[in-house]
């Protein structure tokens, strides 16, 4: 079976970065850093959404796939540095090399990432390899967009066109799996501030296992699982949410019922 490791991130502004670039004072608290900078962007840009460059990442959530067992978790600590969240993660690809698998990996996370390691200076050899160091990677790595250590599933099922993207949520509820509950991604800002950090925590857990029952279905198009093997997957995580302490899960297996 091949290590398969299903993740999404969430973001909050970065006030530090914030205040650096613009030079605006220390006084300003993180929040009207950040609702400036949003009022900003929403006057020039017609959206708040800022550069990928200037979203800090607080939330890494993952389900993990492999001859063990299936599990879910988000990384660290909700109090932990940014930096550590993103050594832990690839600390993971250094460890096990899995297949990496996503939802708009290659348009958001992937590049956050990026550019966060590199304010960081966290170093992920195996991650950045294209062949240099071993020579499989060389055809099949995490860098290259058509190769198949990171699965983008919204870039390839829309055949790398983003005119066909679709919405996570909007499959998930159409392949009969339960999809987003409560929040989504423009929400995580406002209930982080609020110190709802446990409940984005949770949203960002259901998210993941809304991507790996879609990697699934994939998994049964293209003949990598068939009708059973399909199913026994499926069945396995159910039977794995159902041991899973967390209003949030006893909500998904209700949504999903």
């Amino acid at each position: 079976m091949i290590p398969t490791l299903v993740f999404d991130l969430e973001t909050i502004p970065d006030a530090n970065g914030l205040r650096q670039l613009n030079d605006w004072p220390d006084a300003f608290s993180d929040t009207e850093v950040i609702e400036k900078a949003l009022a900003q962007r929403q006057a020039s840009h017609g959206t708040d959404f800022l550069p990928l460059h200037l979203h800090k990442i607080v939330v890494v959530g993952c389900v993990f796939r492999d001859a063990q067992g299936f599990r879910i978790k988000t990384l660290g600590q909700p109090d932990d540095p940014e930096a550590s969240l993103i050594t832990g993660f690839f600390k993971t690809i250094e460890r096990y090399t899995p297949r990496l698998v996503s939802w708009n990996g290659s348009g958001f996370d992937l590049p956050v990432l990026h550019y966060r390691s590199l304010i960081h200076g966290v170093p992920a050899p195996r991650y950045w390899d294209t062949g240099e160091e071993d020579r499989d990677f060389k055809f099949n790595n995490y860098i290259s967009r058509y190769h198949n250590r990171h699965i983008d599933l919204m870039d390839l099922l829309a055949k790398y066109n983003g005119r066909a993207n679709a919405p996570m949520d909007d499959l998930a509820k159409l392949c009969g799996f339960p999809g987003k509950l409560g929040m989504d991604g423009s929400q995580v800002w406002r209930a982080w501030s609020e110190g709802r950090q446990d409940e984005v925590r949770a949203y960002c857990e259901t998210d993941v296992v809304n991507t790996w029952l879609l990697f699934c279905r994939f998994r049964l198009l293209r003949g990598e699982l068939d009708a059973q093997s399909y199913q026994e997957e499926i069945d396995l995580v159910r039977e794995t949410l159902a041991t899973l302490n967390g209003d949030h899960w006893v909500e998904y297996l209700n949504a999903w019922a």
